[in-house]
């Protein structure tokens, strides 16, 4: 019996199974956010970023930071995209190097693919480490910053 109460009481102290559930649902937000951009979906992309978000990616301006920064990211990323022929932007990833979480707090580092055409000549941008800190907010986990280093 002592055993068993031992383990219970661990198991709350420290998160047991849920940090395990609170894991799944961290990934299921990166997953969804990667998937809103495959698809294009500027809404989604939107609802699933916080109210504060940074950004470091590897097209001009580089950066990007505030409240629609997630937004002014997937234009900046249209303009470049048009303006250098660039189309049918995938993003497959793999499984999480790390997945911390700590309270409403977590980072993931995701190694990813990104896959594309440029004036429809296939390209692979194999390498890349997704990396992301989210926040969870009204019971909602949203990326707060994230950034894409070029392989």
């Amino acid at each position: 019996m002592r055993k068993i109460f031992a383990v219970l009481l661990a198991s709350s102290l420290f998160g047991g199974p849920v940090a395990a559930s609170e894991q799944t649902d961290v990934m299921a937000a990166v997953s969804q956010f990667v998937d809103a951009f495959n698809k294009g979906d500027t809404k989604a992309m939107g609802t699933l970023c916080g109210d504060q978000t940074s950004i470091i990616d590897e097209f001009p301006p580089h950066e990007w930071h505030g409240p629609d920064a997630c937004l002014q990211w997937l234009a900046d990323y249209d303009t470049d995209a048009r303006k250098n022929g660039i189309t049918d932007g995938l993003v497959k990833m793999g499984k999480p190097r790390h997945l911390d979480v700590t309270g409403d707090r977590a980072y993931v580092v995701v190694p990813s693919v990104y896959t594309y055409k440029i004036k429809g000549k296939p390209m692979k941008e194999a390498g890349a480490m997704f990396t992301v800190a989210l926040r969870k907010s009204e019971g909602k986990w949203r990326a707060v910053g994230w950034a894409w280093p070029k392989p």
